[in-house]
């Protein structure tokens, strides 16, 4: 059983990218600048946006954090993304989910400019990484890719199982391992709350994708010997133990499942730091109009 380390590959990427931000800057290049609205207190969300703020610091990127509080305004909210999609400065910007009920999160998705969405949310992009073309691919999906080639993981041909069929994990993650390229070509299966024979359908995976929010969810017995397991799973779960009253808990029942693997990543420390370095790496990107001039 080999572990994937998240962490250390995230580390390695943030070197590559402040790396080439110096060459930008040292030919006169504008710096990266990244914009990040929250709303609202949410432990979660102030993590990771922290995290966020944090990365950019370390790949020399210009970050703004805009705060509201959980009484602000659909109609606020959205004069903000529209001041946002206007700024020249602003290279990227992201607004960090979940939102309060009274806001509609698709309105607001919907209202950033594809060009600057580099959450990769937006219809056109998520249709553009469906038929396969260029785009800000979610940060999500995009850090397992990377996870999948830095760590040189087969995936042609392979059996690959999805557990979640979410707009920003499952679905985007299906559709990134059917193409026709490396990470990528797998036969792949999407497996959800009503799907039957869910259990075989993990037993015949040579790739098992984990992001159902379901701490444990994946047991030994649902793991064939040999199959790799990625671990999307981010579920705070009571523990008395811990300074901060909980424990970060995966889908997958680590001690259990990992004797079996050739690969599995971790939770914490496995998916979740791609996918910060994946939304640096989209940032990278908008800030050299690589993608939409």
């Amino acid at each position: 059983m080999k572990l994937i380390d998240g962490k250390a590959i995230a580390e390695q990427i943030k070197l590559e990218i402040a790396t080439e931000v110096n060459h930008i800057i040292a030919k006169g290049g504008k710096r990266p600048h990244l914009a990040a609205i929250l709303v609202g207190h949410d432990g979660g969300s102030e993590t990771y946006v922290a995290a966020k703020v944090k990365a950019c610091e370390v790949c020399g990127f210009k970050s703004s954090l805009i705060r509201y509080e959980s009484d602000v305004t659909e109609e606020e909210l959205l004069a903000k993304v529209y001041e946002l999609n206007k700024d020249n400065d602003v290279d990227g910007f992201i607004v960090q989910l979940p939102l309060p009920k009274h806001i509609s999160e698709q309105k607001i998705i919907e209202a950033i400019d594809y060009r600057k969405d580099v959450d990769g949310f937006h219809p056109i992009n998520v249709g553009r990484m469906a038929i396969g073309l260029p785009c800000y691919v979610s940060a999500t999906p995009n850090g397992i890719l990377e996870l999948l080639k830095r760590y040189q993981i087969e995936t042609t041909g392979k059996k690959c199982v999805i557990l979640g069929r979410s707009n920003i994990v499952g679905k985007p993650m299906a559709m990134l391992m059917m193409q026709k390229k490396y990470p990528g070509d797998a036969t792949v299966t999407i497996c959800h709350s009503h799907s039957t024979n869910l259990i075989n359908e993990c037993k015949a995976a040579d790739i098992i994708i984990a992001a159902l929010g379901q701490p444990n969810f994946v047991k030994e017995y649902m793991v064939k010997e040999g199959a790799v397991v990625i671990d999307v799973g981010t579920t705070r779960v009571p523990d008395s133990t811990k300074k901060s009253g909980f424990k970060l808990t995966g889908d997958v029942d680590f001690n259990a499942v990992a004797p079996k693997c050739s690969y599995i990543t971790p939770v914490p420390g496995g998916v979740g730091p791609m996918t910060i370095v994946s939304l640096m790496k989209n940032t990278l990107l908008a800030g050299k109009k690589a993608i939409y001039q």
